[in-house]
């Protein structure tokens, strides 16, 4: 189970290195974009939707390497005074109650909403009309990997609860 584990951790970690490197475009695109509209009062046309749409390319990819990092938002001001033991059971609590509903939400109406797209070949409705099915895929492609990031945590903290380890 832990090599399977390992695979996930591994095509998470890979994911979120090489799409992180989606922020220097984006930078430059903004910048460019600044540049143009205020120094030469000449913005563009297809800036805020090219950057729209890298910027939703980084910030959902990357989600399952966040949660491997553990860099997603925790509010644990309760939680930190607990035992380790206790911060799993409250986690492998929260899991259960709302990380996986909504990481299956997200799988099922991200495919029904990546698949409409596809058929009408959807485009933005600026004048660039950007193809919208691409980034749409992505939906579910995120909350697949979150769900399979989710799964692997989910398990370590399960197993540590049941073997009595301390990992939190």
């Amino acid at each position: 189970m832990e090599a399977f584990f390992k695979i996930i951790d591994n095509v998470n970690e890979w994911v979120g290195r090489i799409f992180s490197w989606l922020i220097i475009p984006l930078v430059a695109i903004v910048v460019v974009e600044i540049l143009l509209r205020n120094l030469f009062n000449s913005p563009t046309t297809w800036s805020f939707e090219v950057s729209k749409q890298v910027y939703g390319l980084y910030f959902m990819i990357c989600a399952g390497y966040t949660l491997k990092h553990q860099g997603h938002v925790a509010i644990d001001v309760f939680s930190q005074s607990f035992s380790p033991k206790t911060q799993n059971i409250v986690e492998v609590i929260c899991y259960l109650l709302f990380f996986f509903p909504f990481c299956l939400v997200l799988l099922y109406y991200g495919a029904i909403f990546a698949a409409k797209s596809w058929q009408m070949l959807e485009t933005g409705w600026g004048v660039f009309a950007i193809p919208l099915y691409p980034i749409k895929t992505i939906i579910p492609i995120t909350a697949l990997l979150l769900l399979l990031q989710g799964a692997a945590s989910f398990i370590r903290k399960l197993a540590s609860i049941v073997s009595g380890g301390n990992n939190v």
